[in-house]
């Protein structure tokens, strides 16, 4: 180093100047001869003989310097000055025009130029300050640390130090406490600058160099004098930037860890409340209870409709939340050089696809056993009503018989009565077999109840065999009386052969209108137009058989009036009604107007149901035409989707922005999907069952929107976090188009991922040499699953790992052992703790700082750097809440040279980053 040109040694003939410099560097030399057990107390004297500048050499630079000369000669103390300014040449300093003679004669101004060389070696040379050193960066330090005080105007080392107030402001910028500034006066420089000088010497441990005096009574201090004093200030505090570094770097190594702490804690909580929701939603929609009526069914399903309305769309965003979040996660972790985030066991994104996958399975078979369910109650009410009609009916036709087949009459009758008998007997029997389709129709309806599990089928049964018991009875009292007519058939033989006639045209054309009415009034359900349209049909055709069942009707009742006739005619009592059958005129009448009223009747209830049923139709096309379009419209879009995802055209931030947009252009169609679902309420709650005008239904709806919804919010997620990985590696645009262009060659199908095959090629093109085992350690980073996929963000965390920088274990490991062994207090001075901290809030303890209270004097071989650090330590120099976030994850320090309380930093590192268990 060219040793300060401007050094004049004319100037030591003022006799300010050279005061000022003696005292000056005297101070200076006895705060590091003091070090060695010594000091000076003439300048010019003590130097003579060569040993003390040697031993103050050695202090100063760590350095051993040959062996002194013991002797007292002159020859002796010139070669003992003569190994100190070898040394000092050494350094590379060049010394001009000082001699040892000159030294060893006691010439004070080639003493003090000497000294002053050595302050600017070793005190003033190595300061550097924004890519200045020495004396400019000495002075740039001090403009910077007292720009923000008044009156303090630092452009040199002469006259800005004369009003002491810039003394006074580097000692408050560091540590405010000792200094109250603002009752200092830049009129009054004595006061301020013999403040500044007792409390550097009393706590700084800055010996006082200059009296107040010598500054204010000289024109223009003594810059050399200055630049020593200040040099002593700027190394008393300069090492507490070191200390706060190392702080800073461990603060942002905890304060990344904690923030992937808290993503971990998050993604647990949501992913059990998911599966817990899940679990308990599951056994509901595989409960298969079935119900007794058909409004209890329908409750249950407008309790589904509110399940899928209200409580399972929170559930899917839930879902698609919490693999975006997981899939930050991980990023974050891979950018900070972190191992993978590893869920709790049954926590895992695919654990909770499997159980949404079994949830929606449920979902669909409850739903279709709902609608089964719904459809069998319905069936089961109608053939219950229909065999209350018909066992109402049959019942009706029995009343009496019973009693009528047991009584005696025919053992005091008449021959004609007997015939009569005969006749009525006959006309029953044919009336009896008539209603034989009757009873097996209620056998088999009752049957079917029961297979169909009927409710009520226990009363059904009950009834069911009372009718077919009274059958059997009716059978066989109808036998016994048939035996007893034909015994007394032999002996009477009289007949009315009208009233025979009669009673055996009489007796089916009344079975026809019971048959007649209990189909009129029979109950029906369809489903469908054709169907309505078929019962339309055959009613029609019944009514045209109506004429001729009129011409019938009055040729019956024409037997009954020429037999009348002819009983007039021949003045014949007839005894009462015709023998041979109930079945009177006025009975057939009255069931011949019955059928008339039934017919107009029946042909409204028929009109209604067609009715119904083209208001069924217009729902199902009205359905239809909507699915038709939102269908394809949601198919488009995912694969637009696709093609966007896959081709990323313009910078990463366009791109985002397109997503967005066209997210916002799906959400927007969302009211499309809502008119869907009211027009399939509208279908479910008329209980239409089929749509042949579609191969579209709701739930192929629902599950399209859900996926489309799903798959915009991953492409978005995908690029934000390639926008994350590109600023936090310092990606440029154009690498990342270069990234995009050469993964987009290598995927040939167009999947946004590649197999391993085509990942060897693309990391052959960008001018890898891959081995098998280099290919393996790459494939392990992008592929850790060993899933033999690679996805474009795996395959861009790789290359921006293979070109930047991030954080390792051993730069945090070398920051620890800055806060455990670069710093040694002062020998029996306690490190003050409840002064306020200059930079953080609190006590200098409660903000984790105690940098500014270290001394930066330390002997060379003082002390070394230790392979611990305690809890008192860590909360010096930490923030509390990372100090006790370290104190409980590190280990017990267990070296040889251990101490109570000694925690290992080492192991906590290397855990940090996933090398060890934390």
């Amino acid at each position: 180093m060219a040793q300060e040109d401007d050094w004049d040694r004319d100037l030591l003939l003022d006799p300010a100047w050279e005061k000022q410099q003696r005292k000056t560097f005297t101070a200076w030399c006895n705060s590091h001869l003091r070090k060695a057990g010594t000091q000076i107390e003439n300048i010019d004297e003590d130097f003579r003989d060569g040993l003390k500048l040697m031993l103050l050499l050695e202090v100063i630079s760590g350095e051993r310097l040959p062996k002194p000369e013991r002797g007292k000669m002159r020859v002796h103390k010139i070669n003992n000055v003569n190994k100190a300014l070898d040394f000092i040449a050494s350094k590379g300093v060049k010394l001009v025009s000082i001699g040892a003679e000159e030294i060893v004669d006691g010439n004070a101004k080639m003493t003090l130029g000497m000294i002053w060389t050595i302050i600017l070696r070793f005190a003033i040379q190595d300061i550097s300050v924004e890519e200045t050193s020495a004396k400019e960066g000495l002075l740039l330090w001090c403009q910077r640390k007292t720009a923000p005080y008044k009156n303090v105007n630092v452009q040199n080392f002469h006259i800005s130090w004369k009003d002491g107030l810039a003394f006074n402001a580097l000692i408050h910028r560091h540590r405010p406490e000792l200094i109250e500034y603002d009752k200092l006066r830049k009129d009054d420089p004595v006061t301020n600058l013999n403040n500044a000088f007792e409390v550097a010497e009393k706590y700084l441990d800055i010996p006082k160099m200059l009296d107040a005096e010598d500054i204010v009574n000289t024109a223009r201090p003594d810059e050399k004098a200055i630049m020593t004093y200040v040099s002593s200030f700027y190394h008393a505090f300069s090492g507490a930037q070191k200390a706060e570094t190392a702080a800073n770097r461990i603060c942002k190594v905890l304060a990344v860890n904690q923030e992937n702490e808290h993503l971990m804690e998050d993604y647990e909580k949501l992913a059990s409340d998911l599966l817990e929701w899940i679990k308990r939603t599951i056994p509901w929609l595989e409960d298969r209870s079935p119900q007794k009526t058909i409004q209890e069914m329908q409750q249950k399903l407008e309790d589904f409709r509110d399940y899928r309305r209200v409580h399972k769309p929170p559930k899917v965003q839930e879902k698609c939340q919490l693999e975006i979040n997981f899939n930050t996660l991980q990023t974050k972790l891979r950018l900070s050089n972190r191992p993978a985030f590893m869920p709790s066991e049954g926590k895992m994104v695919s654990d909770i696809n499997n159980g949404w996958q079994h949830l929606e399975q449920a979902e669909k078979g409850y739903e279709e056993w709902l609608l089964n369910e719904i459809r069998r109650l319905e069936r089961l009410d109608h053939l219950a009503e229909k065999f209350r009609q018909k066992a109402s009916i049959h019942e009706a036709w029995t009343e009496g018989k019973e009693a009528m087949l047991k009584q005696k009459d025919y053992e005091t009758a008449t021959l004609s009565d007997i015939k009569a008998l005969i006749r009525k007997h006959e006309a029953f029997e044919s009336d009896l077999a008539a209603h034989q389709d009757r009873v097996e129709q209620i056998a088999a309806i009752a049957q079917e109840l029961n297979e169909l599990d009927y409710y009520d089928s226990p009363s059904v049964n009950a009834r069911c065999q009372k009718i077919c018991d009274q059958w059997d009875v009716l059978g066989s009292l109808t036998h016994s009386r048939r035996e007893a007519l034909e015994k007394t058939e032999k002996q009477l033989e009289t007949i009315d052969e009208l009233h025979l006639e009669y009673a055996k045209r009489a007796a089916p054309f009344n079975n026809w209108m019971e048959s007649a009415m209990e189909d009129l009034q029979d109950m029906f359900i369809v489903h469908t137009i054709e169907e309505i349209q078929g019962l339309i049909a055959a009613h029609d055709q019944f009514k045209s058989t109506l004429p001729d069942a009129d011409k019938e009707r009055e040729a019956i009742l024409g037997i009954q009036r020429e037999a009348q006739r002819i009983a007039d005619i021949n003045s014949i009592k007839l005894s009462g009604n015709n023998p041979y059958t109930s079945v009177t005129p006025q009975i057939i009448n009255s069931k011949w107007e019955r059928v008339q009223q039934l017919v107009p009747k029946r042909d409204h209830a028929l009109l209604d149901e067609q009715s119904k049923q083209q208001s069924n139709e217009h729902l199902r096309r009205q359905f239809a035409s909507q699915a038709n379009i939102v269908g394809p419209w949601i198919q488009t879009k995912m694969e637009e989707i696709g093609r966007i995802s896959i081709e990323m055209n313009g910078t990463l931030e366009d791109q985002l922005n397109h997503l967005k947009q066209y997210e916002q252009s799906i959400v927007d169609y969302k009211p499309n999907i809502d008119l869907l679902e009211q027009q399939h309420q509208l279908i479910q709650e008329a209980l239409i069952f089929d749509n042949k005008h579609t191969n579209y239904t709701m739930e192929h709806i629902r599950v399209g929107w859900e996926q489309l919804l799903t798959t915009i919010a991953r492409t978005i997620n995908e690029v934000e976090n390639q926008i994350l990985t590109r600023d936090a590696k310092g990606i440029s645009q154009e690498q990342m188009q270069e990234f995009r262009a050469s993964f987009n060659h290598f995927d040939k199908k167009r999947t946004g991922s590649m197999d391993t095959d085509d990942f060897r090629a693309l990391l052959i093109s960008t001018g890898y040499s891959l081995g098998d085992a280099e290919f393996n350690r790459i494939m392990s980073v992008v592929d850790p699953n060993n899933s033999g996929i690679v996805t474009f963000q795996a395959f861009i965390d790789f290359m921006s790992r293979e070109t930047t920088d991030t954080d390792t274990a051993d730069q945090v490991i070398a920051s620890f052992k800055v806060l455990a062994g670069d710093k040694v207090r002062h020998r029996g001075e306690p490190l003050p703790t409840d002064r306020p901290c200059p930079h953080r809030s609190g006590t200098a303890t409660q903000a984790g700082c105690s940098s500014f209270y270290i001394l930066i004097f330390i002997f060379p071989s003082s002390s070394a750097p230790q392979n611990y650090i305690t809890a008192e330590e860590l909360r010096r120099e930490l923030p509390p809440d990372q100090a006790e976030y370290c104190i409980a994850r590190m280990a017990p320090y267990q070296g040889p040279d251990a101490v109570p309380g000694a925690l290992d930093y080492k192991s906590f590192s290397t855990a940090l980053y996933g090398e060890s268990d934390l």
